[in-house]
């Protein structure tokens, strides 16, 4: 089904693997290395023209364009704002499809759509109102083209399937383009995903998705590397499979995906109005690549991602022939992933010795697109999902989806079956709408099953959980009135009606400067748009106090920041600052908070010992070895130990809500993305690797720790930071802080990147 080289390969006219140089001069006659073999990817091509540096191993990129939702762009345009914005320099699409809703905080969702439609005429964007579409079919339908790049203030930001090379980042990431500077990173490495064969009757894109997801996540086959989708499969899949595919290439911790093009992106780009934005993309004659992925179509089966994470997959089949085992084993990776604070079963979903499941979804990015909606609609009529627990919502990524939808009888037929349409909105993905009952068992057409993903919440009890399928299992599931089913042993008719889409739907409703700046607009602030707090530079001498720990293999950005209703919150820097780990440790933002009473004593020039008793025996112990340590040369602050952080999500604020509860630094084993990486240094905060496994630290919660001439260290870019753990005596550690661009460096000096470009 999937196969895994353990060497790079080479392509030979797009069709052909050669696993050495020397099958290559047999094949083609050519004589050429592996190094300009890599330069005939498509990916290196889109990166080449996208570089400013004049240096492919070192990589400045200016992006095409930019989007941001309604969680993300309030922070971003209040950074840039404060770090001298005057107009937006390339396209930037505002969407509002993650706030949409209104119940949670009064009047703050609205008022952050409002400081959105403000900005976009003040600045010159493009700001699109809830409910018209979720971010990534926007830009799939108004924004990607054909060998451009577009940078995302969210993690499925992936368009590859359209020919365009998109991004998700962090918010800082897009300030920066804002203000009219590069993203920055080395040239990454690129793997083919080889697709062979064709998808059987059924079996539908995020089947596809969760295969190579359960192949690749694990080992870091791809983590923060280019997927290059290639093979004569390829040809075989609609845009809307494709597309399907390539947004959940996210949960792989790849950098970004491309695809080669044909005549049925072409077709997609027609139907949507935009021919001249299509581009023929195909490797080269030879291409190397740094790895591979073989995937054959005809053997992928309808499957299942088991809580807690897109990579736990079985096929259904396997869930139901071996129902008793694989629940018992989602139940003991629960033990870890939840850390016991709530009992966790799901063999009361065995009813006559078949699974039954009480939710079922399509939605957002994933689910939501057309040709997904249209099969749901095919299998399910006829049938009804009866009056039981088992409920079944669709969300359509876009109201021209909707429309289409509604036009052809689709709608009709699913609300028929007892299924409820509702408009385009991602909250079901996050935590922030169809949260299910207490220890309910949800499946989903949608991108993560991260534990509170779905909305429960541990700290009062409330636990439920999600499993990841293809929208045609899900409707296959309701029209067996909630058991376990996958699609293919459903006989369906398929209708494959064909889309059309009305582009008055966005000209009537979405507002767009096209490019024009009106400076006389004032911007709206509600009352809970607040700015962010005053940050110092980076001290000569740094002690930290651990004041959390968490062992778990993977940590999420939701664990680190929950989403769901904190969401509204989040243009208030130091509100949303009080639900950090609050999921996962609630006892850090105290903890934070005061230590962080040691610092502010020392910005308005007090002796931090007055404020935190237990710092006086530290400071004393420190200074028998350091005794010029001290006032005017020393930064207090927290920190935190992750095994490895920063999985999922591409919020800034996994790292900001630290950095303003006065954390300076993470330490970990390794960081799950280069995105949370990226935003810990985007906040001035430390991203410091230990090689001690977490089984075997020398350290623990509550320790202090004094890192000597961190600024120097910085500075002069010191492989190796000597820190000491204070207690009786000073011992000493070891740690890294990995590779660093100037332009990180100089951010994580100054204190965050607000300060950066202050100056």
């Amino acid at each position: 089904m999937v196969k895994l080289y353990d060497k790079g390969v080479y392509l030979l006219n797009g069709t052909e693997i050669a696993e050495t140089l020397q099958e290559v001069k047999a094949k083609t006659g050519q004589d050429i290395t592996a190094a300009e073999a890599a330069k005939n990817t498509m990916a290196y091509h889109i990166l080449e023209d996208h570089n400013t540096s004049g240096n492919m191993d070192r990589l400045q990129i200016k992006f095409d364009k930019l989007t941001s939702h309604d969680i993300t762009f309030v922070g971003i345009i209040q950074t840039a704002r404060a770090s001298g914005l005057e107009k937006f320099p390339i396209p930037y699409v505002l969407t509002n499809c993650h706030n949409s809703l209104c119940a949670v905080g009064g009047t703050i969702n609205e008022d952050d759509h409002m400081f959105g439609l403000t900005c976009a005429k003040k600045y010159g964007g493009v700001y699109v109102p809830p409910h018209q579409a979720v971010i990534h079919q926007f830009a799939r339908e108004m924004l990607a083209g054909g060998g451009k790049m577009i940078l995302g203030s969210d993690s499925h930001t992936r368009y590859g399937a359209l020919g365009t090379m998109a991004m998700g980042e962090g918010g800082p990431e897009l300030v920066k383009q804002l203000l009219n500077k590069t993203y920055d990173i080395k040239m990454p490495e690129v793997v083919a995903i080889y697709l062979d064969g064709e998808p059987m009757k059924g079996v539908g894109p995020q089947d596809v998705a969760l295969a190579i997801i359960g192949a690749t996540f694990a080992n870091g086959y791809v983590n923060n590397k280019v997927m290059e989708f290639v093979g004569p499969g390829v040809g075989k899949l609609s845009a809307d499979f494709r597309i399907g595919i390539d947004v959940m290439t996210t949960e792989t911790t790849c950098l970004s995906s491309i695809w080669k093009t044909d005549e049925k992106i072409k077709e997609f780009y027609e139907i949507h109005g935009r021919q001249e934005e299509y581009k023929e993309l195909e490797p080269g004659a030879v291409t190397y690549y740094d790895g591979m992925v073989y995937v054959n179509l005809s053997e992928i089966r309808p499957m299942i991602a088991m809580p807690f994470h897109p990579s736990n997959v079985y096929t259904i089949d396997e869930v139901n022939a071996n129902l008793k085992d694989i629940l018992h084993d989602v139940e003991q990776k629960a033990l870890v992933s939840l850390g016991g604070a709530v009992d966790y079963s799901l063999q009361d979903k065995i009813r006559g010795g078949r699974l039954y499941v009480d939710q079922g979804l399509i939605a957002g990015c994933a689910g939501g697109g057309f040709e997904n909606i249209c099969a749901a609609a095919d299998i399910i009529k006829g049938h009804y999902i009866g009056a039981d627990e088992f409920t079944f919502s669709v969300y359509p990524a876009s109201t021209p989806i909707y429309m289409e939808l509604v036009k052809n009888g689709a709608v009709a037929e699913l609300m028929q079956a007892g299924t409820i349409v509702k408009t385009a909105f991602c909250g079901p993905c996050f935590g922030a709408g169809d949260t299910p009952a207490n220890n309910a068992f949800s499946i989903r057409h949608s991108t993560r099953n991260f534990p509170n993903r779905e909305g429960s919440k541990l700290q009062s009890g409330q636990i439920s959980s999600v499993a990841l399928m293809d929208a045609r299992s899900i409707a296959a599931t309701a029209a067996n009135k909630g058991f376990l089913t996958p699609a293919t042993a459903i006989d369906a008719e398929y209708t494959g009606k064909k889309y059309h889409f009305d582009e008055k739907i966005y000209a009537n409703r979405v507002f767009d400067s096209h490019g024009v700046a009106d400076p006389s607009v004032e911007i709206r602030f509600g009352p809970n748009i607040k700015d962010w707090p005053g940050m110092p530079a980076l001290p000569e001498n740094l002690l930290l106090k651990v004041v959390s720990e968490i062992h778990d293999p993977v940590t999420t950005t939701d664990e680190l920041i929950p989403s769901g209703e904190t969401s509204s919150y989040r243009s208030n820097p130091l509100g949303l600052a009080e639900f950090a780990l609050s999921r996962k440790d609630p006892a850090y933002v105290g903890r934070a908070k005061e230590v962080q009473k040691a610092q502010k004593a020392i910005e308005a020039g007090e002796c931090p010992l007055d404020v935190l008793d237990e710092l006086k025996p530290v400071m004393e112990k420190i200074k028998e070895v350091y005794p010029d340590t001290g006032k005017g040369n020393l930064g207090i602050g927290s920190t935190i130990f992750a095994v490895k952080p920063g999985d999922g999500s591409a919020r800034e604020q996994a790292a900001s809500c630290q950095k303003v509860l006065g954390g300076w630094a993470n330490i970990a084993n390794e960081y799950a993305t280069k995105r949370y990486r990226s935003n810990l240094i985007n906040w001035g905060m430390l991203p410091f690797i230990t090689e001690e496994k977490d089984d075997a630290l020398s350290f623990k919660n509550g320790d202090y720790i004094f890192v000597p001439d961190i600024r120097k260290a910085v500075k002069e870019q010191t492989a190796e930071i000597k820190a000491y753990i204070v207690g009786d005596t000073l011992k000493e550690v070891t740690w890294k802080l990995g590779d660093l661009t100037d332009a990180e460096q100089e951010i994580i000096l100054k204190g965050c990147l607000i300060n950066y470009y202050r100056g």
